[in-house]
This record gives structure tokens, sequence and C-alpha cells, in this order.
């Protein structure tokens, strides 16, 4: 059975991925994201978010679990005032962003990268013959914020969830009620474009309604 790996611990991720009917399941990798962006030096937002999607994708494709699967590494970063923000981790760092963001827009940039595992020589034990594939690309959106008070932000902040977001907040939780409008893929936005995950699997030569559960 084709089998579908996201290497990422993000639980939005993985519901997005269950409610559009994907079978999957999760391996997390122990990259270190930091390590990552110092060794190479990438700084813009955008490549940011592919570089470190594919760390994490490379990084559980190496995994002996891996073998004869497809596995997608996704990252996000939030563009603001042409700084890259990913998770603040504390209340200050949220604070003084969310107070930055109130009234504006960013754009929140999703790397996406898929390494297809599975044996590209000829089948002869009834897996499926892999293309060889590793491969990726960006799905961006702009996000604009309506104006919010302090009071509602460190409301927000107490709550925990926008500390583990990239931009301190997220569309599909509490942090939705002070988005305005997304121009772009929504999913985007949440982690993961089920429509960029599409067109990564069609150049590995799977067809995306394999993956669907019910199959």
């Amino acid at each position: 059975m084709l089998r579908l790996i996201l290497a990422s611990q993000s639980p939005a991720r993985t519901k997005l991925l269950a409610e559009a009917g994907i079978r999957h399941s999760v391996l997390v990798s122990d990259v270190d994201e930091d390590a990552v962006q110092t060794r190479y030096g990438v700084t813009d937002p955008h490549d940011t978010a592919l570089l470190l999607a594919r760390a994490k994708a490379e990084a559980v494709a190496a995994l002996p679990e891996a073998e004869g699967a497809l596995v997608l590494g996704c990252d996000s970063v939030f563009e603001f005032d042409g700084e890259a923000h990913g998770k603040p981790y504390t209340a200050a760092v949220a604070r003084e962003r969310m107070l930055r963001m109130s009234g504006n827009a960013g754009v929140l940039h999703t790397g996406h990268w898929l390494v297809d595992c599975r044996d590209t020589d000829p089948d002869d034990d009834g897996g499926e013959q892999g293309s060889g594939a590793t491969l990726g690309t960006v799905a961006s959106a702009e996000v604009s914020f309506l104006e919010m008070e302090p009071a509602e932000i460190d409301a927000y902040i107490a709550t925990g969830e926008p500390l583990h977001c990239a931009g301190s907040f997220t569309i599909d939780g509490l942090g939705g009620a002070f988005i305005r409008k997304v121009d772009g893929d929504p999913h985007a936005v949440v982690g993961l474009s089920v429509s960029t995950l599409r067109g990564l699997l069609a150049s590995a030569n799977v067809r995306i309604t394999d993956l669907w559960a019910a199959q």
C-alpha cells in the first residue's frame, strides 16, 4: 500500500491532511532549525521555509522507517516588514510582534518538500516502483489583520496558542478572530497546502486520490 509520511509534529498539519481524507502517518525529524539556517546563511523568508522543509523531509527519509514511503516535510515562515518571523516561543516576543501586526498585513510562506523513498528498481516484491523524486516548492499567502486591542493580544497569548506558531498566530484556531482576509491559498496559512501536495505527488507519478483514506 502506498504510504505518505508527514515529517512534522504540527497537529494542524496532520489534522488538515486527515480532514482532506489523505491517509498518512507522522514521523518527526530531529532537525535543529537554527543550525540549518546558520549553516546555509539563508535569511530570505521564502527560501528559509523551503530550506527547512527540505531538511526535515530528508532527515526523515534517511530513517529505516521511511523505506518504501513518500516523505513530506513542511515549514512555515511569516514575512513582516521584510523580516522573517518563525515561532516566538515567549510571550514578550509574541506581544511585540502582534502589536506591530495589528491592522497590517504580512505574507505566510509554507515550504513543502517531497522525497520518494520507494525502490526505483524493477518491481520484484509487489511494491510500487518509485520515481526517485526529491523536490519542493513554496505556497505563500498574504494575511491581513484586524486592529487588535492590547487586552485582546494579552488574552490570546495567555492561551499559549501563538507561542509555537510561525508569525504568532493561527487561522484555524483562536487566532482566526483577528484575521480580516487571506489573499492566496488559505491552507498554506494553516501550514500545508493540499493543492501544492497534489502537484508534488504528480511529479512523483502519484495521484493524490491514491492516498485517499477510502481507497
